[in-house]
């Protein structure tokens, strides 16, 4: 949770406390306490409001366990203790209302688990062993502090093309077939179909970010990311079409400097408005896939963007994707393509309208869903691909001192906001 860390506090703080509403849960708990080996006094009446109340004026407990029976907006009164509670305090609510929404909205708002009334015994020990092995786990950051950070941007030349069915099913190959903590990061704040397309809710993560880039941290992550898998994370948005995007986008930079220190990949699913509006987002991308399809306007819109990185973000490996490629039918054939755009198009993913539907139907990523297909094989191509341009950059890195600076940031920054020629005029 989020609360200021008091001084002194973490010599004062108690291992356990529980507030519940009824005796039958107190009777259930008091015993799981002392089982624990801690004091069964620490159980009291009282719900999650009495929680809230006595946490304002003392130290939280490293597990806390909340009783919302009696509480009229669930996710409002939870914000409210998020408030009240240090960080590193691990939250177990507990409640009469058996409904998956309000479960995802719960365990996105940050707390860990959610079990329903009457308690059981058994479910609430195993839920006080799980809290007590995240206690003593180290953090993402700590495990993975020798393991370069991977950062992936997909940006479709033109809507529909399918950039963001490629962005969910590489994530969602990275974080299970190659088993790294990945963090999937759908930037089209109000049509993103990156939560749609893992069948998730999207939560209010990426809203409250883009509104107070100030409270992000590696707290705000744990408490905003929704948990899409063992090794996957999401980070998406709905926002009303009624709210204009207003932002600089300082929380999209704060985003993903977090993502550094508690994943090992970041996949940006990247509108392409993004490239004029924020291409600071670009600053520290490893390997950027341009995805398209074989038409006139994919090409005009492949040469013009092709450009733009190599001006502008020519730090980034560049792989040109062709998705929904259908053999013998194509608007522009593939060698005109390629000649259009003076390069080769590094992986061809074939069309397949079953496969498309057969996902849809089943809440899952193409990859996923569509593993023995022709274009499923060529996304886990795509991955490995990907892989592979990073483990040569990394170790080219390796050989040589850091490339990053912050002089060079403020340089790439300089030239994103049109200041390139100005440097040209003092070179010569």
């Amino acid at each position: 949770m989020n609360a200021p860390w008091k001084p002194g506090s973490a010599q004062n703080r108690d291992s356990f406390a529980a507030y519940v509403c009824d005796e039958a849960t107190l009777d259930v708990m008091r015993p799981l306490a002392a089982d624990f080996g801690w004091a069964p006094e620490k159980c009291t009446r009282g719900g999650l409001r009495s929680a809230v109340q006595a946490l304002s004026v003392s130290s939280s407990p490293s597990i806390l366990v909340v009783d919302l029976s009696e509480s009229g907006d669930p996710l409002g009164d939870i914000n409210a203790l998020a408030e009240v509670c240090e960080p590193g305090t691990v939250v177990i609510a507990i409640g009469q209302v058996n409904d998956v929404r309000l479960y995802r909205d719960l365990l996105g708002s940050g707390i860990h688990d959610y079990l329903l009334k009457p308690l059981s015994s058994g479910l609430m020990r195993d839920a006080l062993v799980q809290a007590q092995n995240m206690l003593n786990a180290p953090r993402a950051s700590e495990a993975g502090s020798d393991t370069p950070h991977l950062s992936t941007a997909v940006i479709g030349t033109r809507g529909g093309v399918g950039a963001s069915t490629v962005a969910s099913s590489i994530a969602w190959l990275f974080s299970t077939d190659h088993k790294q903590p990945t963090a999937l990061l759908d930037l089209d704040i109000h049509f993103g179909t990156g939560a749609l397309s893992l069948d998730l809710e999207p939560g209010r993560g990426l809203t409250d970010a883009i509104e107070n880039p100030s409270r992000i941290d590696g707290l705000f992550i744990e408490r905003a990311m929704i948990r899409a898998g063992e090794h996957l994370s999401l980070l998406s948005a709905e926002a009303p079409i009624s709210h204009p995007l207003l932002t600089d986008g300082s929380a999209f930079v704060r985003l993903e400097e977090e993502f550094r220190h508690a994943f090992e990949h970041t996949v940006i699913d990247l509108p392409r408005n993004m490239l004029i509006n924020f291409p600071h987002v670009l600053a520290d991308v490893n390997v950027m896939l341009l995805v398209t399809e074989l038409t006139l306007a994919g090409a005009r819109d492949a040469i013009r963007i092709l450009s733009w990185l190599r001006a502008n973000a020519s730090h980034a490996q560049v792989m040109v994707v062709a998705n929904r490629v259908q053999t013998g039918i194509a608007e522009i054939s593939r060698a005109d393509f390629e000649a259009s755009i003076e390069r080769k198009i590094n992986v061809t993913i074939p069309f397949d309208v079953k496969a498309a539907v057969h996902c849809a139907k089943l809440g899952q990523t193409f990859a996923e869903a569509n593993r023995a297909t022709k274009a499923g094989a060529a996304l886990r191509d795509l991955a490995l691909s990907v892989k592979s341009l990073i483990a040569v950059e990394a170790k080219e890195g390796a050989a040589q001192p850091e490339r990053k600076s912050l002089l060079g940031k403020i340089d790439f920054m300089a030239l994103l906001s049109g200041k390139k020629d100005g440097a040209k005029e003092k070179a010569r």
